[in-house]
């Protein structure tokens, strides 16, 4: 069940490209009923989850290609497949205007099963296998409008990604020579009779790893490519921003520090303060350069690289609550995300507009486009109510939890975080609600919301943005109960 949730979209994707369908509708109805169809598999391969790990193949020694569902890849796999079968709901209309339909779905769809692969590898191997491969397939979806901003754009996302890999490759090294095996071990798996007096150099090697995983989060000085990848469709930034890809480097950072290393080694190091510094200073610089950002997209992408640290400031805290609010964080954010991106791309497909100072009054003719991105701004804000207050909560909790002098001064970061978010996202609010008295209304009047495609996605993305505000407290025990082991 395991290898078919990860196969069946890859096998829905070729062929969605390779059958020539009579009519548009006809492969949209076929690859959206392949998504809904795996994503009910995954479902219930997470409420059945087997006990056993499903090996692929073996290498040498303790090296695998495996499969497991455990607590962790239970949240993100199940976090995947509820949202995939929306997004590509969503792609269908935004790619309406766009060229090249069938490469962009075949690669959209394989990208889906990869990152089901990344969600379910039992060990540090695999999950880099899956990780590489995830770069691959979505490269073709940063460049897929082949302009010259995209090709570069592609070029950078391969660079960094591939440079991010070969640090990250460096601590999969020293996990298989000091560890006693590479499968996901909540409290690592590192061997103290083989450290012996290396403890220093396995610090190094995991902040060298942290930051080559953190390539993919947009962790400071190596997120400049997410910005740019903004020239891609909205369907694929929502994914890079939301789901797939920097929630996957979040995921890989997360396996990495309590499923490798383990926080009884990290814990209280120098390692984990030179880490947590650099995540602080990455929440405060995303969202300052989102302040200043006059471009739609390339606004909520900086917001995507402070918020992505949010989520690495709750795994640096190294204690059960701060893996909790960490989860917390990971799925929130990636509902909240994927609906401010998705209302960004239904102005950009409705009205062709790009800029922050061109949604003057479109509030007025788009409102349940722009009603919908004021909840989802909210929500980033952490207005209570709203699902980030809850995340947002738990990490300044676990920091105050902690113990550690410098998590308290992220609780700063995290307080000024939310006020330059205030200032980004209600510009854009209010700037579409209040033009201003000078303001020709003739100009808009032709526009209005887009179809049903895109804005059922959108309605069900504020409502849940509702219910993790106000009915989250299931969800986080059951988070807590990953953090501790349970699942």
């Amino acid at each position: 069940m395991i290898l078919l949730v990860i196969l069946l979209p890859v096998i829905a994707g070729a062929l969605g490209f390779l059958i020539p369908f009579q009519k548009r509708s006809h492969r949209e109805i076929f690859l959206e009923a392949m998504m809904i169809v795996n994503s009910l598999l995954v479902w219930n391969l997470l409420l059945h989850r087997p006990e056993n790990i499903f090996t692929l193949a073996n290498f040498t020694g303790n090296l695998s290609i495996s499969f497991q569902v455990d607590g962790m890849g239970m949240v993100f796999a199940g976090l995947v497949s509820a949202l995939w079968p929306l997004a590509t709901l969503y792609a269908f209309e935004y790619m309406t205007k766009e060229e090249h339909e069938n490469v962009f779905f075949l690669f959209y769809t394989i990208t889906y099963g990869v990152t089901l692969g990344i969600s379910l590898s039992a060990n540090l191997l695999t999950m880099y296998f899956f990780y590489e491969l995830l770069t691959l397939v979505t490269v073709p979806l940063v460049m897929h409008t082949l302009t010259r901003e995209a090709i570069l754009a592609s070029r950078k996302y391969l660079y960094y990604s591939l440079g991010g890999a070969a640090f990250a490759f460096i601590g999969l090294i020293f996990v298989i020579i000091y560890g006693n095996t590479t499968d996901f071990v909540l409290g690592g798996v590192l061997d103290p009779a083989r450290i012996g007096e290396r403890t220093n150099v396995l610090l190094l090697i995991y902040v060298i790893a942290f930051m080559g995983f953190g390539v993919k989060a947009a962790v400071c000085p190596f997120n400049s490519w997410l910005p740019d990848a903004g020239v891609a469709p909205t369907p694929v930034t929502a994914l890079l921003h939301a789901v797939a890809v920097v929630k996957s480097g979040a995921f890989a950072i997360i396996r990495l520090t309590y499923y490798s290393f383990g926080t009884e080694f990290l814990k209280g190091t120098w390692a984990q303060n030179v880490v947590m510094i650099i995540v602080m200073f990455t929440i405060v610089y995303g969202c300052s350069r989102a302040v200043k950002e006059t471009h739609l997209k390339r606004r909520l992408a900086y917001s995507t690289v402070s918020n992505l640290s949010y989520i690495l400031f709750g795994v640096t805290i190294m204690t059960p609550f701060g893996m909790t609010a960490a989860l917390s964080h990971l799925v929130f954010h990636a509902v909240m995300k994927i609906c401010s991106f998705f209302c960004a791309g239904a102005v950009m497909h409705q009205t062709e507009r790009q800029y922050v100072h061109e949604v003057d009054g479109l509030g007025y003719q788009m409102p349940c486009v722009f009603g919908i991105f004021t909840v989802s701004s909210f929500a980033l804000m952490g207005v209570p109510g709203f699902a980030g207050f809850v995340s947002k909560w738990n990490l300044a909790s676990a920091a105050v939890e902690s113990g550690n002098p410098i998590a308290w001064g992220g609780i700063g970061c995290l307080l000024v975080s939310a006020l330059l978010t205030a200032i980004y996202m209600l510009t854009i609010v209010i700037r579409a609600f209040f033009p201003g008295e000078d303001f020709n209304r003739e100009g808009v009047k032709e526009i209005k919301d887009p179809n049903w495609k895109m804005l059922l996605p959108l309605f069900i993305f504020a409502v849940f943005i509702f219910l993790f505000g106000l009915r989250s407290a299931v969800l986080v025990r059951f988070f807590n109960d990953v953090a501790v082991g349970v699942y």
